[in-house]
C-alpha cells in the first residue's frame, strides 16, 4: 500500500520540462557504416520533435558501442567505445534482489549505481543513480511504528535531514542501507517501509522539501538528488513505468510481449540523436549485434539515454512514427531497448503489433 496519497493535479503536472543539457562535441558521432536512410535528413533540427503523423526523417548510424551483446573481435580484448567517457552497455537482466527487509526486495540496481561513487559524484554518476530510482520503489524510515500510526489514521513522519533551510527526504536502496541509519544515530524507535518510487517523488515535489537524499550513512556510496532534478524525472516518466519495469523482473517468455504491448498502449520512447557538425545530417543511434543485425536504440526515459554520456540528445518518438520507421527500412532487425541495461532486444516479428500500426491512419493533432 503507498503511504502517500495522489496530490490533487496541478497545472505543473503537465507542463513541459526542459530536459537535462546535453553537449554535442563536433567529430564525435560515428560514422555511418550503411549510408544514410531513404528518407531525407529532419530539416527542423535534432532537438525538434518529428511531426506525430510522420516516421522519424533522419538517417540511421551507429551508435558509440559495438553493439550490446556483441563480441569483439578479439575475445580477450574488451568492447571498444568510440568515446572513452561513455558508460558501458549494462548487463541484460537485473541481478537478482534479496529481502533485507522480509517481503520487499532491494533496490539493487539503485544500490550499485550508488556503489560507483568514490568522493564528489560525477554527473554522470547521479544521472544514472537518477535513472535506476525510477526502477521500482525505495525504502523509508519512519519514527515510530508506521502499521500503529496507519491504523490511527495519523501522518507518517519521515525521517529527514536538514541542509541550511532545506529539508531533505531521506529514502534507501536497501533494508541494510537504511539499519546503516539505526546504527548511526541509535535512534531503533524506527519502522521500514517500502514505497513505490513515483508516489515518493509526488510526495517531495508536493511538500517543502529540498530533495531527496540517498543512503545517507553509506559514506561516499550516498546522493542528494535536487528537486530540479526530481521534477524532470517525474515529468518525462511513464506514470506507470510499464517498460521500466517489465525489464527489471525476472525475465519470461512474457517479458518480450509484455514491452510490446506498453509501446501500442503509448508508453513514453525517445530514441539518441546527434549532429556531426552544426548545419549537418542528423543521425539516430543504432546497434549492431556481433552477427551484423541492426536495432534502433528506444528508451523508456531521456535519463537512460543521458546516463550513457555519449552526447546524444534525446527526442520523443510516437508509437506510429516507430511503426513507420521499422516498415519503411526492412534492414532493421528490430529495437534496443534501454542500453544501459537492463535491457532487451525486439526483434521485427515480437514488434508485429507495433509495424501493423503503420498502416493505420495517424490520429489528427
Amino acid at each position: 500500500m503507498a503511504l502517500f496519497s495522489r496530490r490533487k493535479k496541478s497545472d505543473s503536472d503537465d507542463a513541459s520540462v526542459d530536459r537535462p543539457d546535453t553537449t554535442i562535441e563536433p567529430g564525435e558521432q560515428p560514422v555511418d557504416p550503411g549510408g544514410p536512410s531513404d528518407a531525407p535528413a529532419d530539416a527542423a533540427g535534432h532537438d525538434a520533435p518529428a511531426p506525430a503523423e510522420a516516421a522519424p526523417t533522419v538517417g540511421i548510424s551507429m551508435s558509440s558501442f559495438r553493439g550490446v551483446g556483441a563480441a569483439p573481435v578479439d575475445p580477450s580484448a574488451p568492447p571498444v567505445a568510440a568515446r572513452p567517457s561513455a558508460r558501458q552497455p549494462g548487463e541484460m537482466v537485473a541481478p537478482e534482489a534479496p529481502e533485507t527487509v522480509p517481503g520487499l526486495r532491494d533496490n539493487v540496481l539503485l544500490g550499485n549505481a550508488l556503489a560507483e561513487i568514490t568522493g564528489q559524484p560525477e554527473p554522470a554518476q547521479l544521472l544514472n543513480i537518477a535513472r535506476q530510482l525510477l526502477q521500482g520503489h525505495v525504502f523509508l524510515r519512519v519514527k515510530g511504528d508506521a502499521r500503529a500510526l496507519l491504523a490511527e489514521g495519523k501522518d507518517l513522519p519521515l525521517a529527514v535531514a536538514n541542509r541550511g533551510d532545506e529539508q531533505l527526504v531521506l529514502a534507501y536502496s536497501s533494508g541494510t542501507a537504511l539499519r546503516a541509519s539505526v546504527e548511526v544515530d541509535g535512534d531503533r524507535d524506527t519502522s521500514a517501509m517500502g514505497q513505490p518510487i513515483m508516489a515518493l517523488l509526488r510526495h517531495v515535489l508536493s511538500g517543502p522539501y529540498g530533495g531527496l537524499v540517498l543512503d545517507p550513512a553509506s559514506g561516499d556510496n550516498r546522493a542528494v538528488l535536487p528537486t530540479a532534478l526530481l521534477e524532470r524525472m517525474l515529468a518525462e516518466a511513464d506514470p506507470e513505468l510499464r517498460v521500466k519495469t517489465a525489464l527489471v523482473e525476472s525475465r519470461t517468455e512474457e517479458t518480450a510481449s509484455t514491452v510490446v504491448d506498453a509501446i501500442v498502449a503509448d508508453a513514453p520512447l525517445w530514441i539518441a540523436v546527434n549532429q556531426t557538425e552544426e548545419g549537418g545530417p542528423v543521425g539516430v543511434a543504432e546497434s549492431r549485434s556481433a552477427a551484423g543485425e541492426r536495432f534502433l536504440e528506444v528508451f523508456s526515459h531521456p535519463l537512460e539515454l543521458l546516463a550513457l554520456g555519449r552526447g546524444d540528445q534525446p527526442l520523443p518518438i510516437k508509437k506510429i512514427q516507430l511503426a513507420k520507421a521499422l516498415a519503411a527500412d526492412a534492414g532493421l532487425t528490430g529495437i534496443l531497448v534501454d542500453a544501459a541495461g537492463p535491457w532487451i532486444r525486439l526483434t521485427r516479428d515480437e514488434l508485429a503489433p507495433v509495424i501493423a500500426l503503420a498502416n493505420e491512419e495517424a490520429p489528427s493533432a
